[in-house]
């Protein structure tokens, strides 16, 4: 692990960043804008980045793309940061073969998804994430997201997959924090709280930090709500997380992809992100303004 604010407890840091892909004009992959973006994102707070997950549009990207990616951003950050990179899809043969690619690209850890659509039922779903881990010698990140793949990873199979030496971590999206927290009264895997609205909760119930969309464009205001809580002032952190809400609503329940109004939110912004390769469509001017406006104030909030 190259990252210096890793921990046993936070294998990858306490904040991560669900890093979007920036493209050229054309949609081509911007390595030179990913790599600003990367550099920013670590200089101004994270202490590690996440990328090609659901936010860096990963089921429109090559596996090329997503090796080329991994491998300028760990250019970019060098030891700074650790650097987590999707692995995910729905056909284990495919999956099992990315992690490889990653590690010789420079990745920490890999972050694999539920395989989607094909609901497999939960020993499959076990199965899947055990050859994964086996394929190659970086740590897994389990990411629990059934509103996306339509498949839980139940606490039950998440208990057992503790057990595998690899598998380290969750990024949490399940909405169950009655089975989130039973998970983590009965294993040491590190927790990530996968959506912006729950990272002071899950992080006050002994989660290890988040992995955060809405860190793209305010990333030290996501830190400050963990820092705050760590300095024991519980407070001051949960205002500070009321102050970034009207943001993380706009970005993530505004009925579009936070891909989406996280690129229109960093190109407003002169940051690097450029366009959404379809089925995404770009947001709207209107969407664009009231994202910039939210930022605006919290800005101002300080």
């Amino acid at each position: 692990m190259t990252n210096l604010a890793a921990s046993p407890a936070a294998p990858f840091g306490r904040v991560l960043c669900a890093m979007v892909t920036p493209f050229t004009a054309s949609g081509a992959l911007d390595v030179d804008g990913a790599q600003r973006l990367a550099d920013r994102l670590v200089t101004e707070g994270c202490d590690g980045l996440v990328l090609n997950g659901t936010t860096g549009e990963s089921p429109t990207t090559s596996d090329a793309e997503k090796t080329a990616l991994v491998r300028a951003v760990r250019e970019a950050v060098g030891n700074r940061a650790s650097v987590v990179a999707g692995v995910g899809t729905s056909d284990t043969r495919h999956t099992v073969e990315l992690p490889l690619r990653a590690e010789k690209a420079g990745a920490d850890g890999v972050l694999v998804v539920t395989p989607y659509y094909s609901l497999p039922p939960q020993d499959a779903v076990e199965a899947h994430f055990r050859e994964v881990a086996d394929a190659s010698g970086l740590p897994v990140v389990v990411y629990d997201i059934p509103g996306r793949t339509g498949t839980r990873v139940e606490p039950e199979t998440m208990i057992r997959l503790a057990a595998h030496p690899r598998i380290v971590a969750v990024k949490d999206c399940s909405h169950d924090f009655l089975g989130t927290q039973k998970v983590l009264s009965r294993t040491d895997l590190a927790y990530y709280a996968g959506c912006d609205e729950h990272n002071l909760a899950l992080y006050a119930v002994g989660a290890a930090g988040c992995v955060s969309t809405v860190a793209n464009a305010v990333p030290r205001h996501i830190r400050s709500v963990l820092d705050a809580f760590d300095a024991g002032d519980t407070a001051g952190a949960a205002r500070r997380q009321r102050q970034v809400m009207p943001l993380v609503e706009a970005m993530m329940a505004a009925g579009l992809p936070g891909t989406v109004t996280a690129k229109a939110l960093l190109a407003a912004l002169g940051l690097p992100a450029g366009p959404v390769r379809p089925p995404l469509r770009p947001a709207g001017r209107e969407t664009a303004d009231a994202l910039l406006a939210e930022h605006g104030r919290l800005a101002a909030a300080g």
